[in-house]
């Protein structure tokens, strides 16, 4: 009888899961390989595809191991990825990265990164196609200095500020929403 009962209630939560458990996790359209995102049917708080998303990811943190991709970085080519899947245009989408701290030898140019890590750098792929995208890559003078990393060392297209501080202030300043992980 118990066993009866235990099978009955795993039968109703299996079949009430059976939805989640079929839908996948997608890349693309805009940054592919990367941002996997699940589609959201009929969300009861709507996503307004008429709205500019501009939006700044405060990047200071990165994976222990040297061969890892920085998930911070990644949620960037998320939010392109799963707004422009649910709608929004491309050209309502604004982001900006800035990057120090931790993070800085993410920024470096795959030879840099293999001379002092003895790897390739996991990231590099990724943000290329995020500046390709249109994003702003934004590395901190402050943390480029104290962490031995000149802008030279960095994939082409990273920009470089005063600090991380003022890039973040600017950006507020200009409209940009503040994402920090």
């Amino acid at each position: 009888m118990l066993k009866t009962i235990f099978f009955s209630l795993f039968s109703i939560l299996l079949l009430g899961f059976t939805p989640l458990l079929s839908q996948t996790k997608e890349s693309g359209p805009i940054i592919t390989g990367y941002g996997e995102v699940w589609r959201i049917k009929n969300p009861d708080f709507k996503t307004n595809p008429a709205k500019e998303y501009k939006v700044v990811f405060d990047v200071m943190n990165t994976s222990e191991s040297p061969d890892k991709l920085n998930r911070s970085i990644e949620t960037a080519a998320r939010f392109l990825n799963m707004h422009v899947q649910s709608g929004v245009p491309y050209s309502n989408l604004k982001v900006a990265l800035v990057v120090h701290n931790k993070a800085s030898k993410d920024l470096l140019k795959n030879s840099e990164y293999r001379s002092r890590y003895n790897t390739d750098n996991p990231n590099e792929e990724l943000l290329q196609k995020l500046l390709d995208a249109g994003a702003e890559v934004i590395f901190c003078g402050q943390s480029s200095i104290s962490r031995n990393i000149p802008i030279s060392d960095t994939i082409d297209g990273v920009e470089l500020a005063l600090s991380a501080m003022t890039a973040l202030i600017q950006l507020q300043d200009d409209g940009f929403q503040l994402i920090k992980f």
